[in-house]
């Protein structure tokens, strides 16, 4: 099952896509707003075209007591217009540290100031999506991970 995950900030949105598989997510693109959610969920669509995904993962950010504050609750109504324009499933997870996580990575990788800025949404979607798919992994039984028996 192929698998969109998307960071939806005021700015920008970070992309990433899952192996056919899903098993692993990748960092895809960067889609800079532009105003009109109904233009920028076609971009959105263009990738999940693109990729003939089953279903969209996008990151809630909750506040850190993890309830819903404002950006929450923006969210939850954006996804609810990207269960229309998509036509396909719409889950959320929880992505909050994801950016703090995604900028670490990038540090560690020794990537500077515009570069890493360029970047750091599309791996704060990948880091949210594989969480998710992790998630999804470990709910599995044994048999559907395709994993032996022992005893």
């Amino acid at each position: 099952m192929r698998v969109v995950g998307i960071d939806l900030g005021s700015k920008r949105v970070g992309v990433a896509v899952s192996d056919p598989s899903g098993t692993v997510a990748s960092p895809h693109s960067v889609v800079l707003r532009t105003g009109s959610h109904a233009q920028d969920h076609r971009a959105i669509n263009e990738v999940i075209a693109e990729y003939e995904a089953d279903l969209l993962v996008v990151g809630l950010p909750r506040s850190m007591d993890g309830s819903l504050g404002p950006a929450a609750k923006a969210v939850l109504s954006e996804v609810d217009e990207l269960i229309a324009a998509t036509g396909i499933p719409v889950e959320t997870v929880d992505e909050r540290l994801t950016t703090v996580s995604a900028n670490r990575v990038l540090q560690e990788a020794n990537v500077k100031g515009v570069a890493r800025r360029r970047v750091i949404d599309k791996v704060a979607a990948a880091i949210l999506l594989q969480v998710w798919l992790d998630v999804r992994a470990a709910e599995r039984s044994p048999d559907e991970r395709g994993e032996a028996r022992h005893g």
